[in-house]
């Protein structure tokens, strides 16, 4: 049976996104090609018709889990003040929503941690998705006039806001979670979201 011409592109794309939530939800390491492939409804064998390799789909679903934030970011630049563009990322990063639902969640904390044991295309390409990242975060927050001392409050900000969720996400008590959640954004907001 011949496919039509876009048939491979939105089967790539399938895979991708099946990789880019199932990254999120166990880490790099801890999924398979097989559980991929699963999540996309397709076999094991198929995938290889599509990437090289494992590495290579860790880039492009990478990729396509930094390019899936502009909309939030979005949002967060349409706020009239650098307090409320911090506040909204704040509320909205450091939510029990967020903490519960990985796979659609924040790329750097879900697989951050694997990066440093990977290399070659896998390393690269997130490498390359999260400094745009930032640069993406920088253009939206606009917590500073100053370019420079913009992202390093940026940059403070979201180091924070990583350190907290995972936080929130490691303890097993819901309530210590929700207290933990609590604090980080009272404190943050203090920190970021007090000024005009």
């Amino acid at each position: 049976m011949r496919y039509p011409p876009a048939h491979k592109l939105t089967t790539r794309r399938r895979i991708v996104a099946a990789a880019s939530a199932a990254f999120r939800e166990q880490g790099v390491e801890g999924t398979g090609v097989d559980e991929v492939m699963r999540r996309a409804g397709l076999t094991h064998g198929g995938f290889y018709a599509h990437f090289r390799d494992k590495s290579e789909l860790v880039a492009e679903a990478c990729a396509e889990a930094f390019d899936a934030a502009v909309i939030n970011l979005e949002r967060i630049a349409a706020q009239p003040t650098a307090a409320r563009r911090a506040r909204l990322l704040i509320d909205s990063y450091l939510s029990t929503h967020h903490r519960d639902n990985r796979g659609s969640g924040c790329l750097v904390v879900a697989v951050g941690a694997d990066m440093p044991r990977l290399s070659g295309p896998a390393r690269a390409g997130y490498a390359r998705g999260f400094v745009r990242h930032i640069d993406r975060l920088c253009a939206a927050l606009r917590l500073a006039r100053d370019p420079e001392e913009n992202r390093d409050r940026v940059t403070h900000l979201m180091s924070s806001l990583v350190g907290a969720l995972i936080f929130a996400r490691a303890t097993d008590d819901p309530a210590r979670s929700d207290a933990l959640l609590a604090s980080s954004r009272r404190i943050l907001r203090k920190t970021f979201a007090s000024f005009p």
